[in-house]
């Protein structure tokens, strides 16, 4: 190769021959970027001018490029972003703000089609040549990558929430015992910024799995558009490729945080690839590092985890400048949904239960009434952590207090009773002492009998009540008359008694009579007389 020489600087001589050869973009910023290499190094290690690595450091520092870079990174795209002049020849191309377009995709809806029609106005009214399409947007994640910016082509900021169990458990000993129980881990991540919230759980099951996502939720401060659950059956019933139904507790939970859940496919796990890393990296470093501690209770593990969570978040990037927290707090934290008004109450449903005669159900712990008019209808329970509701066909029927210690008697509300049986719960030992007075004197006696012959007198109401009944049945008078005639030859009286004298009529008849007819039917002993053992009767048995 010939270089005619008219005179001009040795300079534009060299920067002509740099020109030719393709300048080691790369091996500049490299050693650009350790302090003890000055340019008269740099000039001597490359044999390059120092004009041209000037440019180089000016044009880096300019489009905010900074060592390290990615292995894929080449000099050709290097020098298309720090020097896009050079590589424009018969046609003058306008270079997009990358930088804007970055700081635009992370705006609801906006994507590179819409930036890059709106870039190809503004070069029409300019009067200059826009990139083509698929250019355009190369040349944005070539600009991406060099800047280690946050690939929002992919990610957008504060739109999705991917959601996993880790793989991996931690264990509890009991301190009286020694049994080792497992602990297991929640995690879930931002896609966009990496940022994590992790916490260990007693169980997976759904309250629990409920839970943790109110609480990564209350973590982030904020709510994210999607949801991206694994296919798990606590969450996900069915997801196939025509359908996906979801929980019923889970839609819930997406209808309070006012979020999409879109679970990943049967066997795709690339659908959540975030989640699937900063599980292997909290396996590392939240349940590795913890490996040879020692746990007693689930709180003492919960707070080591929570510790564990911060330096993670906390821990510089290998690749690129920041942290997981650094990342969310620039980039993604603007972009987060406000957290609902009022706070989330898991929520577990139970289906398809039906009520029994007693007209109770269950939670699987205590038992709470429903209208005695469902005995035999099917209803579902919604069970959260403070309240048990009952539904029928969709419609609330009961709701209950809920109790999380076994009581001695079932939840009952007067409302749900039967008219007999809520006229049992009114009764009390001074109404039955006042209505036997109203009677007479004999019924009064037979119901001071009833309320204090047992330990308490609430074992007496049931033979008070049906003392009542006989009275509505027969009538005060025949009543007390037949209390008389027991009271004159029984010290212990009893309802079969008393219903036995009143449909006999005995309470009608003198009470000498009525006494001897008394005694005559509770006669115990031989009764087949003298004459039948006489005439030898029993020797023929």
């Amino acid at each position: 190769m010939e270089f005619l020489y008219n005179g001009s600087s040795t300079h534009s001589v060299t920067t002509f021959v740099e020109e030719y050869r393709m300048v080691d973009y790369r091996e500049i910023l490299r050693l650009s970027s350790d302090p003890e290499n000055s340019q008269r190094r740099i000039e001597l290690t490359l044999h390059s001018s120092r004009h041209s690595i000037r440019e180089v450091q000016a044009a880096a520092k300019k489009a905010g490029i900074k060592w390290p870079l990615d292995e894929s990174v080449s000099n050709e795209m290097l020098r298309d972003i720090l020097f896009p002049e050079k590589t424009a020849k018969a046609v003058t191309y306008v270079m997009p703000d990358f930088a804007d377009i970055h700081s635009e995709l992370a705006r609801p809806g906006v994507n590179l089609m819409l930036l890059w029609t709106e870039y190809c106005g503004r070069c029409e009214r300019e009067g200059a040549t826009p990139y083509m399409y698929t250019q355009f947007c190369e040349k944005y994640r070539q600009w991406a990558r060099i800047t280690k910016a946050t690939m929002r082509i992919q990610h957008k900021p504060g739109d999705a929430m991917e959601v996993d169990w880790a793989g991996n458990t931690l264990d509890i000993q009991d301190p009286v015992t020694g049994e080792i129980s497992k602990a297991y881990l929640f995690i879930a991540v931002l896609p966009c910024s990496g940022f994590a919230y992790a916490e260990a759980r007693e169980d997976m099951r759904l309250e629990s799995w409920l839970q943790c996502h109110a609480h990564a939720y209350s973590y982030f401060g904020g709510v994210t558009r999607l949801l991206i659950p694994d296919n798990l059956k606590t969450g996900v019933s069915a997801n196939t490729r025509y359908e996906t139904v979801l929980n019923r507790s889970y839609q819930e939970l997406a209808e309070h945080y006012d979020t999409a859940i879109v679970p990943a496919r049967v066997e795709h796990p690339k659908d959540k690839p975030h989640a699937e890393g900063t599980v292997r990296v909290a396996s590392t470093w939240i349940l590795a590092a913890l490996r040879n501690e020692r746990f007693f209770s689930i709180r003492e593990e919960q707070a080591a985890v929570a510790e564990k969570l911060e330096e993670l978040n906390d821990r510089p990037f290998q690749k690129r400048e920041g942290s997981r927290r650094t990342a969310y707090l620039s980039e993604e934290q603007p972009y987060m949904r406000p957290l609902p008004n009022t706070d989330y109450e898991p929520a577990v449903w139970t289906s398809n239960l039906k009520v029994g005669s007693d007209y109770l159900v269950s939670d699987g712990l205590n038992k709470y009434s429903v209208p005695f008019d469902l005995i035999g209808e099917t209803v579902n329970l919604r069970l959260t952590p403070n309240a048990v509701e009952v539904f029928y066909r969709g419609t609330r029927v009961a709701a209950h207090v809920r109790s999380h210690t076994a009581l001695r008697d079932p939840a009952v509300k007067p409302e749900h009773m039967t008219p007999e049986h809520r006229k049992y719960l009114s009764y009390n030992e001074d109404d039955f002492t006042a209505w036997g007075k109203s009677v007479g004197e004999h019924t009064a006696a037979v119901v001071l009998y009833f309320l204090t012959g047992g330990k308490e007198a609430e074992q007496g109401y049931k033979a008070c009540a049906s003392l009542t009944k006989l009275a509505e049945r027969y009538g005060s008078a025949r009543l007390e008359k037949a209390c008389e005639r027991l009271l004159s030859f029984s010290s212990t009286p009893s309802i079969r008694t008393l219903s036995t004298i009143l449909k006999n009529g005995q309470d009608k008849l003198p009470v000498e009579d009525s006494t001897a007819t008394a005694k005559s039917s509770v006669q115990h002993g031989i009764t087949r007389g003298a004459d039948y053992f006489r005439k030898g009767g029993a020797s023929d048995e």
